[in-house]
């Protein structure tokens, strides 16, 4: 950065940065509870459902994160039409974002229900296909509105207002939660419906909270004047295109990253339920963790957006390197939690002194020493990526990431995993390095770009 940045400017940006960033990462966090608490659930049936609930989650997650990071493009577009001051852009974006969400919901739900078929060209075995079904049936109508809470929630964090997301998203996953429990074992005169319940719980609860900041859109005075629910029948082609233009790369981004979790999942499921289950149990304790960076990443989204629509490349760029350094300060921290207490941790989800768990238990063990090492990268990438969105620079980084996570992650997984035979270890590693490579590369590129505000990254 220049030599030109003072203290003053420093601390001004970094509390901006933290009113955004607490909020953003706490509804991340809160949302990330939905498959959390699912997990928890499931390991309460027993660790043959939560082996058959790692399959069925795990493919709804990537349809969902392909999707949100599609419609990610809704943030740096509100940001940088709000901070222009241009008012009507951000009801256009508002609205073809909700055209959007409702069509890749409805591609997505087609997959969801087809996830058996898909189960079985894996090599899955047929009671966890069976069970895994069972939960993608149910959970598959809560796609559509999870998609369209996270166009409101985007425009409205874009405009620098996001407590209300999180407050309704923690209402949410309260309600999940009990939902669950009380579903899954027919309490209150409710027929049990075992892990279907799960899924339906958490539809109930996508669909509650979706209502709510639509109402809240509506209701709030200030964003009451953007209007982003009238003339909705309306299609509006530049800006749909914008958005597809800008979140498409995303959304492959996206695909990409979560498609090497999904694809190693399916792996691990080859390796047998022990293996499966350890793993599932490790991933949403991973993907908990992920939650804050990435809500971060949200925030320098929004806050280098903000910066490039008031003409401001020296702001930007600093927004861009608190948001990195946040991230992997915080997965720097939590590295140290993985190594220190993996016992605790596996005891959130099964019952370590039962000894049908401790073939679980001690490969879970194993696995979390290794995403303890990935932390750090982790957070760094996912900030480096959320600082690169803000200029508006999606396409390049789409190509980083098939590289460093198929090209790199995925092949040194299946070499080490299937070819050194060091089983789920192996692909563990694999998704270290991957993550590794990515973080280093799109560091760099955020460092080399924008130095030049003439210039147009897409």
């Amino acid at each position: 950065m220049q030599s030109t940045l003072t203290r003053s400017q420093f601390v001004r940006e970094s509390k901006a940065l933290l009113h955004l960033a607490i909020p953003l990462a706490g509804a991340q966090l809160t949302q990330a509870a939905t498959g959390f608490v699912d997990t928890v659930m499931m390991g309460i049936l027993g660790q043959q459902v939560l082996a058959a609930g790692a399959l069925g989650s795990v493919l709804f997650t990537c349809l969902l994160l392909i999707g949100t990071g599609v419609l990610a493009a809704v943030s740096p577009l509100v940001a940088a039409a709000y901070g222009a001051g241009k008012t009507p852009e951000v009801s256009h974006v508002v609205r073809q974002g909700l055209w959007l969400a409702t069509l890749i919901a409805v591609l997505s739900m087609l997959l969801l229900l087809q996830g058996g078929t898909l189960m079985r060209i894996l090599g899955q075995e047929e009671q966890n296909i069976r069970l895994a079904s069972a939960y993608l049936g149910a959970i598959a109508w809560g796609l559509l509105p999870a998609l369209g809470f996270a166009v409101l929630r985007n425009f409205v964090s874009a405009l620098s207002r996001p407590r209300p997301v999180i407050v309704i998203m923690i209402g949410g996953t309260l309600f999940n939660g009990v939902g669950s429990y009380v579903l899954m074992l027919g309490k209150l005169g409710l027929p049990t419906l075992g892990i279907v319940g799960i899924g339906l719980a958490s539809t109930l609860s996508l669909w509650g909270m979706f209502l709510s900041l639509a109402f809240y859109s509506v209701w709030q005075t200030q964003l009451r004047t953007y209007k982003v629910f009238h003339h909705l029948h309306r299609f509006e082609k530049r800006v749909f295109w914008d958005l597809v233009q800008i979140g498409l790369p995303i959304g492959i981004l996206a695909a990409v990253e979560t498609g090497l979790f999904t694809l190693t999942t399916f792996l691990m499921g080859q390796l047998g339920t022990v293996t499966l289950a350890a793993h599932q149990i490790v991933l949403q304790t991973a993907a908990l963790t992920f939650m804050i960076p990435l809500g971060i990443s949200s925030a320098t989204t929004v806050r280098v957006g903000q910066q490039m629509g008031q003409q401001d490349p020296e702001g930007a760029k600093l927004s861009g390197y608190l948001g990195i350094g946040g991230g992997a300060v915080f997965m720097m921290a939590m590295a140290i939690v993985f190594w220190i207490i993996p016992e605790p941790i596996i005891s959130l989800y099964l019952d370590v002194h039962d000894p049908e768990n401790y073939a679980v238990v001690d490969l879970a063990k194993t696995l979390l020493g290794i995403a303890a090492v990935f932390q750090l990268v982790d957070g760094i990438q996912v900030t480096a990526a959320g600082a690169l969105r803000g200029i508006q620079d999606t396409r390049v980084p789409m190509l980083i990431g098939i590289f460093a996570y198929w090209c790199v992650g995925l092949t040194s997984g299946y070499v080490l995993g299937f070819q050194l035979r060091w089983g789920g270890v192996g692909l563990w590693w694999g998704l270290a390095i991957g993550l590794a490579i990515a973080a280093v590369i799109l560091t760099w590129r955020f460092s080399k770009a924008h130095l030049r505000s003439d210039v147009d990254l897409r």
